[in-house]
């Protein structure tokens, strides 16, 4: 019997497993998904077709695009620039091999035995595996960590087909799409969308919703907004897809808007309307555990009603983020242990990676209005940060939201270079109770972008230096 068994090996039931078995737990790791030479394809979506190989493509396009557009401003001519999509998908592959071998590994390292097959769990300490062969194999547990994460949502209008993908999919083109459509216009459907329109795709992105980002800070919204369609996406808000048809090298797409409907073609679509919890046939029926609108119900500490059976990552409420599941992972195995861990749901940072890069963690200005919650706004733009300026990278600003009675930092939210990391540097201070005037009186590293955020902690109060300061 294992103490442990994580089924899912992706961010949260990795780092799960990992921990438990530190904690001197006997732990299993269960994963279904294999490679083409019949490996398991440890660190789940993440790893294998989602953050990471995305953030490799991100970095190798940008820099296609700053030689191919930027570069001449720095005095650097390059002549017959030419795009080797192989190369770029050959590195993206690379990573993706070394880091899940890294997984395996830390497996290793860590004394984490591993299986691969599907694991359901049958009863409150059985889960049976059916291996690749068809074969099954009951294993028994003291405890029970489901961490199957998340797949694409498909769309009935626009099914998957030869040129119609997610964004698995979208990762691996062989060749750079004349005319690209992307269906959604959240985190994933910017970065994909990005990618392509820097080697050359001509980028059309269709959003259902009529707000752009609505989840961010509406500051944020409107200037990222302006900022990609100067970048040539074209983000055709308030457009809802209504069908599709396959012809033999394109896809023929109607979408309404404005009670208009209008037809476009594309040599891709790229469906990217958001994930829906691994969740169909992981427990069975009678176990009693809850599973409500396609998620398992669970406490803040991540406990089914099934006091052995635990759900993190995905398939849990809360944001489909890495690193909010493998915090949640860390938190079982220790509670597992009898220890007091928890997360800190209020603190949970997002991160959209295109070019400038987005980023923020609490609250935004329309959640502490309808929270009636007084507040003070500092904001600082990099048009007039020295480093920034310095780089060719001054698009965006930081803004601080801090309690007008306490001065507490409440959110903090970015649009611009280094954005995720700033906002890490935020969310530190916060998770320490901060205020804004100890951002201000903390000394900062000159010339750096993350000067932005000591300016906007200084705007909240009126003190900036180098901005004319207005009264809130």
């Amino acid at each position: 019997m294992f103490d442990v068994v994580v089924i899912g090996s992706g961010p949260a039931g990795y780092v799960a497993a990992i921990r438990a078995s530190q904690l001197g737990f006997k732990t299993l790791c269960i994963e279904e998904s294999i490679d083409d030479n019949g490996k398991p394809n440890l660190g789940g979506t993440c790893l294998n077709v989602g953050c990471i190989p995305s953030k490799a493509l991100l970095d190798s396009s940008h820099k296609y695009y700053q030689a191919k557009k930027n570069l001449s401003v720095h005095g650097v001519q390059i002549d017959k620039l030419k795009l080797d999509l192989d190369a770029m998908m050959s590195r993206k592959d690379e990573i993706v091999s070394q880091l899940t071998g890294g997984i395996s590994g830390l497996f290793k390292a860590n004394k984490v035995e591993s299986i691969t097959g599907r694991g359901k769990v049958i009863s409150k300490n059985v889960i049976e595996i059916t291996k690749p062969d068809g074969s099954k194999e009951n294993i028994d547990a003291k405890n029970i960590i489901v961490a199957t994460g998340s797949k694409p949502i498909e769309i009935n209008a626009a099914p998957y087909s030869k040129h119609i993908v997610d964004s698995t999919g979208a990762l691996s083109f062989k060749k750079v799409p004349k005319k690209l459509g992307v269906v959604g216009a959240g985190i994933i459907g910017l970065e994909l969308g990005s990618v392509w329109s820097r080697l050359g795709s001509n980028v059309t992105v269709l959003e259902a919703l009529d707000d752009f980002l609505p989840m961010s800070d509406s500051d944020i919204s409107k200037e990222s907004l302006k900022e990609f369609k100067k970048q040539g996406l074209d983000i055709q808000l308030g457009s809802k897809v209504i069908s599709t048809k396959n012809m033999k090298n394109s896809i023929k797409l109607s979408y309404v808007k404005e009670d208009n409907e209008i037809e476009m073609e594309f040599d891709k679509l790229i469906v990217a309307v958001g994930r829906s919890s691994n969740v169909d046939n992981i427990l069975n029926d009678d176990l009693g555990v809850s599973i409500k609108n396609g998620l398992i119900e669970v406490d803040e500490y991540c406990q089914t009603s099934v006091s052995n059976i635990w759900a993190v990552g995905d398939v849990v409420r809360g944001p489909m983020l890495a690193h909010k599941g493998s915090e949640e992972g860390i938190m079982v195995a220790e509670r597992i242990a009898e220890k007091h861990t928890e997360v800190n749901y209020d603190l949970v940072p997002s991160v959209i990676y295109t070019h400038p890069e987005i980023a923020w963690v609490g609250k935004n200005e329309n959640e502490l209005k309808e929270s009636g919650i007084d507040y003070n706004i500092g904001k600082f733009p990099f048009a007039a940060n020295g480093r920034a300026l310095a780089v060719s990278e001054s698009i965006g600003f930081v803004k601080l939201l801090s309690d007008k009675k306490t001065d507490a930092i409440l959110g903090v939210h970015v649009f611009g270079p280094a954005a995720a990391d700033i906002v890490q540097q935020a969310l530190i201070a916060m998770e320490f109770g901060a205020s804004a005037e100890d951002i201000s009186l903390t000394m900062f590293s000159h010339p750096t972008v993350s000067e932005a955020l000591h300016e906007a902690a200084l705007a909240s109060n009126n003190q900036a230096i180098h901005i004319g300061n207005k009264k809130q």
